[in-house]
């Protein structure tokens, strides 16, 4: 089975001078926690409610006046219509994340694959959870030098 099969077909997409707050609302009105950002029509980045929270919202900043472009992941792993299933759960664990663009030749984005159409399109839960477990790897948050100590 190939991407193209189960990938969401032409997706939301954020502009790269969209405000942080207006990407905000448009992934809380789609019900969604993950946003292409493009250049006009180029894919060239990609922002997740994490992000907003993590990058801007937690450090106080101004998140109407701020634009996607400012804290957008740029490092985009993505994937074509004709890659398999499984190559496309070796990238989502490699590089723990839940999301890939999918791109065609001309590097136009035409989709958006997850981790949630790879369990419910292809009704794999086995895969599925062996790539959850992959992107899931705990890692050990920063804490203060004092909280360490105790």
């Amino acid at each position: 089975m190939t991407i193209g099969e189960i990938m969401t077909s032409n997706p939301e997409t954020a502009q790269i001078t969209d405000s942080i707050m207006d990407v905000a609302s448009m992934m809380r009105d789609l019900n969604v926690g993950f946003m292409p950002v493009m250049d006009g029509n180029t894919l060239v980045g990609c922002i997740t409610d994490r992000d907003i929270v993590i990058r801007a919202v937690a450090d106080g900043l101004d998140t109407a006046n701020m634009s996607a472009g400012e804290i957008m992941t740029t490092d985009l792993q993505v994937v074509t219509p004709d890659t398999d299933i499984n190559e496309a759960a070796k990238i989502m664990e490699e590089n723990q994340i839940r999301r890939l663009p999918v791109i065609d030749e001309n590097g136009t984005l035409i989709g958006v694959v997850s981790l949630g159409d790879i369990a419910v399109r292809t009704q794999n839960l086995e895969k599925a959870g062996e790539i959850l477990e992959e992107v899931s790897e705990p890692s050990q948050p920063i804490r203060p030098p004092e909280e360490m100590a105790a």
